[in-house]
């Protein structure tokens, strides 16, 4: 009978379940000292103000809610003229909005285009472009040389055998009166 009790008592032994509990008490939660002079300004002086605001806000709502009352039937009258301007409005809106996104988006492309370039050669766009329009003055100089050379060549070529039909054409009407 001994054995079937302890069987039974180590069936029934089950893992301990720790258990965390906090027994800090509330002097750890809560800050040791008080506010601070500060703090206490800065309380003092946002109660005023959002009281103000808050008044504000409730005045302003109770217009809107006033002017709704009264505007509502001169909003039916002139409904049918009032509808398409709405939507005339809200279209023109709508595009300026869309307009000022798509030069936002292109503004933002342009400057990720550039830094990407900055972190690509390790200098700036300006620079870059000086020395490729440098390169290319020289490059138009150089053969605006060659082809100034390659003209002078041909006229001078010209030139000698002009100059020599003109002297046969010369020689030969020398000999005759005129």
């Amino acid at each position: 009978m001994a054995d079937r009790d302890r069987d039974r008592q180590q069936l029934q032994i089950h893992p301990q379940q720790q258990q965390y509990r906090y027994e800090g008490g509330l002097k750890n939660i809560l800050p040791q000292k008080g506010p601070t002079a500060s703090q206490i300004v800065a309380i003092v002086t946002l109660l005023p103000v959002s009281g103000t605001l808050l008044a504000l806000a409730g005045i302003t709502l109770a217009g809107s809610l006033i002017g709704l009352a009264f505007a509502t039937p001169v909003f039916l009258i002139f409904s049918p003229v009032l509808v398409p301007a709405a939507i005339l409005i809200a279209g023109a809106v709508t595009a300026f909005l869309t307009s000022g996104a798509f030069g936002l988006t292109g503004l933002s492309s342009l400057s990720w285009v550039l830094n990407s370039f900055r972190q690509a050669t390790g200098r700036e766009p300006q620079d870059y472009a000086k020395r490729r329009v440098q390169e290319a003055t020289g490059q138009v100089g150089e053969k605006t040389r060659q082809v100034g050379e390659t003209i002078k060549a041909k006229g001078q070529e010209g030139v000698g055998r002009e100059g020599r039909e003109s002297g046969a054409a010369v020689g030969a009407g020398a000999g005759r009166p005129a």
